[in-house]
């Protein structure tokens, strides 16, 4: 198995700057930072590194949530990092992503917000069920993948930013 990768918090500032941003308040942000675990396998055999909850989510259906993570991930070039929602959720209630399959790229690192991490999610479910998830739990999982590049590829740039940040 390859190593190439390694995740991190972001600065206490940088989540708590992202949480005023999301939330528009920062009661208890301390705690809630201090309790953030970093992404990780739940088996040998898992593909996915399980991204938990840093506080409780509820969402009935048809809402959505922009969710600080508090993680940032260094990863060698050639690698990405795919984000999906945990698969018993988007099964049991098809909690997904907004942006259907979140891709984080090795130099995302290196932006301004310390690549600091969100995951918006909705519970797109037509049941009537609400999707709840305490703070701790797994709610998406992220799956590195390598990826190539054209052999007359002329990319020079370099990011500062995130989403949308590369086609500014």
């Amino acid at each position: 198995m390859q190593k190439i990768a390694q995740f991190f918090k972001v600065s206490y500032k940088q989540f708590e700057d992202s949480w005023k941003d999301t939330f528009g308040e920062a009661d208890g942000v301390s705690n809630i930072y201090e309790e953030i675990k970093l992404p990780v396998r739940a088996t040998t055999g898992s593909a996915g590194y399980d991204f938990f909850a840093p506080c409780d989510i509820e969402l009935a259906p048809g809402e959505s949530m922009k969710v600080p993570t508090g993680i940032r991930v260094k990863i060698d070039d050639g690698w990405m990092l795919a984000i999906f929602p945990r698969s018993g959720l988007g099964f049991k209630f098809r909690l997904q992503l907004d942006n259907t399959v979140g891709i984080i790229d090795s130099d995302y690192y290196y932006s301004d917000n310390e690549g600091h991490m969100f995951i918006k999610i909705t519970n797109d479910g037509k049941s009537g069920k609400t999707v709840s998830v305490k703070a701790g739990q797994g709610f998406a999982q992220g799956i590195f993948i390598p990826y190539g590049i054209t052999v007359d590829d002329t990319a020079t740039e370099t990011r500062n930013g995130g989403f949308g940040s590369t086609t500014k």
